[in-house]
């Protein structure tokens, strides 16, 4: 073969496989829909010219056309499935309540989770991991903590994983300056005590929160419905407007610290009528000039001058860091009020965390409802658990889809519980 078709033999796949790399790119890196809402289309027609590509790169000496794969069919008892031409979607998403200041107990959960390695290192076997706050006071191990968790955002971000950050009403109290609950051996990882009253109002503790943290967040299942965090209702002309009002429409969920009251006013858009008052309330604490010491020995210092009622309201005890209704109200009053929030916010569960079980997560309104504080914190010495979410979205053959969440509490020391199983039809995706 003449030298330069030996070449353009091996260039052209690598350029098509370069072009197919960039195209996907912008689509969403947690799943087959396009991050920049160019439709289902579009993704599946950028797998079937990455896999072009990386048939020619495999063997580019002979030609040989590239055929597409024949329909394989999955027969169960109930439906028939389809590989080929339409994916299969799945992701798989852990979530772990209050840790308080053990970094011991939160390394086994991890391993035991499969968020990371013996190392403790990102494993890559999860798609997103949730953490819902109280990672601070009660125990001495705030510093590795936080820098763990920093650690995990960059690793996970290295290989399209995702790590959502939720701040409890500890990490509120510590930037307002309320110490009740910090430990004195906590004090001195900080030595000097000032250089703690500076990490957590204006420092690198301050920082990581204003930056890579939230006081809610909205997970959609699948990435037709957008990124971490896309509103609900969607904004008009959003690219992912279309399929958030179809049959996709909810199939996402909330994660906060305390709890979304039936009665609190802001939760539309969700989460961003949340996210952006937790953002001002912060920046407030960190202007305050000088800041004040800690509650105790000082008094408390409360809000700063010039806090919003609602900015206020988010901090009070139906705010979404401190309400507890969900989890110690009766189950019957409730379940009646659950789905009301669930349709504002765009959801199909909410997950907080803030009110101790000890024994076991606790699934409430048929899994609608998931507290997942199990005092893991040796400060409590409760359960060592986490909660599994497994969501897949299976092509039928003939047409239409079938979806399910498969929801799990794993512990560290007793078998898995399965919390829920929902499945649903769907004709199509719109």
């Amino acid at each position: 073969m003449p030298r330069r078709t030996t070449l353009a033999f091996i260039a052209l796949p690598l350029l098509a496989l370069s072009l197919a790399y960039y195209a996907q790119s912008s689509s969403s890196p947690l799943g087959p829909a396009p991050h920049l809402g160019t439709g289902l289309q579009l993704s599946l027609a950028l797998s079937g010219l990455i896999g072009y590509a990386q048939a020619a790169v495999q063997a580019p000496f002979r030609f040989k056309p590239v055929e597409q794969p024949e329909e394989v069919v999955i027969a169960t008892d109930e439906y028939e499935y389809t590989r080929e031409p339409r994916p299969r979607f799945s992701r798989k998403i852990i979530a772990v309540g209050d840790i308080h200041g053990d970094i011991g107990n939160a390394e086994r959960i991890l391993q035991m989770a499969g968020v990371v390695d013996e190392n403790n290192n990102w494993s890559g076997k999860v798609d997103v991991f949730v953490q819902t706050g109280d990672i601070i006071d009660r125990g001495d191990d705030t510093i590795e903590l936080f820098n763990w968790m920093e650690d995990l955002r960059e690793q996970a971000l290295a290989v399209n994983g995702i790590v959502l950050s939720i701040l409890g009403n500890h990490e509120y109290m510590n930037a307002i300056g309320d110490w009740r609950y910090v430990l004195e051996s906590e004090k001195k990882t900080f030595e000097p005590r000032g250089s703690r009253l500076e990490a957590v109002t204006t420092g690198w503790l301050a920082d990581a929160w204003a930056e890579n943290y939230t006081t809610a967040a909205r997970l959609p299942l699948h990435g037709l419905l957008g990124p971490p965090n896309t509103d609900y209702p969607v904004p008009d002309g959003s690219a992912f407007a279309r399929a958030n009002a179809g049959p996709l429409s909810h199939a996402a969920f909330s994660f906060v610290h305390g709890g979304l009251a039936p009665t609190y006013p802001n939760l539309q858009p969700f989460p961003s009528a949340i996210n952006n008052l937790g953002s001002s309330l912060l920046h407030r604490l960190r202007e305050r000039k000088p800041q004040p010491q800690p509650h105790p020995p000082s008094s408390y210092p409360g809000l700063p001058a010039g806090t919003t009622r609602e900015e206020a309201r988010l901090y009070g005890s139906d705010g979404p860091l401190w309400y507890r209704g969900w989890a110690d109200e009766d189950e019957r009053k409730v379940c009646r009020m659950v789905d009301e929030v669930l349709e504002k916010t765009g959801t199909r569960r909410m997950v907080m965390g803030h009110t101790p079980q000890f024994d076991s997560i606790a699934a409430r309104c048929d899994g609608k409802v998931l507290v997942i504080d199990t005092g893991i914190s040796h400060a409590y010495g409760g359960a060592l658990s986490a909660l599994s979410v497994e969501y897949t979205l299976e092509p039928v053959k003939g047409g239409g889809w079938k979806e399910q969440e498969i929801v799990k509490a794993l512990y560290a020391d007793h078998d898995d519980e399965l919390l829920s199983v929902s499945t649903r039809d769907l004709e199509n995706l719109w």
